[in-house]
């Protein structure tokens, strides 16, 4: 199994909107009529903010159908299925040259997980302070992380629920 690396922290790119946009079209058809939209989220979703440059998609489908057919579709496309993140939240990873590029997001129409994303994605649109606040410590952790993308999650999670809540523990 090869092992797939996490991106450096790279300064904003102005072409990360047209690349969500080409991903967004180009998966789309895979949800037929359980599709409700698909956002760009996530920190390469916020002009300005330093990110990793990996294109974060929210997929808001009604229901999971034809999970089989979807799986199928992404896997064309270069994404493999990875664990859910609940029952209602299913994950696809794409990497090239062994480097994530792609990160999609399937979550059902009120799942909590959609309200949280946008809420804090749009926080960071409007707030310069509080985006410099997150790419400061994005940076930092990302200087000092000795134990891959789990130790980098773990330690920005405190500052997200700041900002939008924490998570439901249900």
């Amino acid at each position: 199994m090869a092992l797939t690396l996490t991106s450096k922290m790279t300064a904003y790119d102005v072409e990360w909107p047209s690349m969500f946009i080409a991903e967004r079209d180009r998966i789309a058809i895979a949800f037929g009529a359980e599709l409700v939209a698909v956002h760009h989220v996530g920190s390469t979703a916020v002009p300005g903010l330093a990110a990793k440059p990996e294109i974060d998609l929210l997929v808001e489908v009604h229901t999971h159908q034809d999970t089989h057919q979807v799986d199928n579709f992404m896997r064309s496309c270069g994404y493999i299925r990875g664990k859910d993140l609940t029952a209602e939240h299913h994950f696809y990873r794409k990497d090239e040259n062994g480097v994530r590029t792609h990160k999609v997001h399937v979550c059902t129409t009120g799942h909590w997980q959609i309200a949280r994303m946008l809420r804090f994605r749009d926080r960071l649109r409007r707030d310069a302070d509080l985006r410099r606040q997150y790419q400061d410590l994005k940076l930092n952790l990302e200087s000092e992380n000795t134990d891959g993308i789990r130790e980098y999650l773990a330690k920005k999670a405190p500052f997200i629920d700041a900002v939008v809540g924490p998570k439901p523990t249900s």
